[in-house]
């Protein structure tokens, strides 16, 4: 699945949504594009279950996708 992610900036940002993931399923794969504000995500994870982590961590989801 692949979000849109408002205010990424660093590898800071990488690091706390890859942990945030993480904390619902530690074998998801999180691949953190800071340039285009992509996050993608697979995993044993619902997509809203993710978009609720990502936020949850700090950061405005704007779109969300299982694609």
């Amino acid at each position: 699945m692949k979000f849109e992610v408002e205010g990424m900036t660093c590898g800071h940002c990488a690091r706390a949504i890859t942990r945030a993931i993480h904390t619902l399923d530690p074998d998801a794969r999180v691949d953190v594009d800071l340039p285009q504000g992509i996050v993608t995500v697979e995993g044993a994870i619902l997509v809203d279950a993710a978009a609720d982590a990502i936020t949850h961590a700090g950061y405005t989801v704007r779109e969300r996708g299982a694609g």
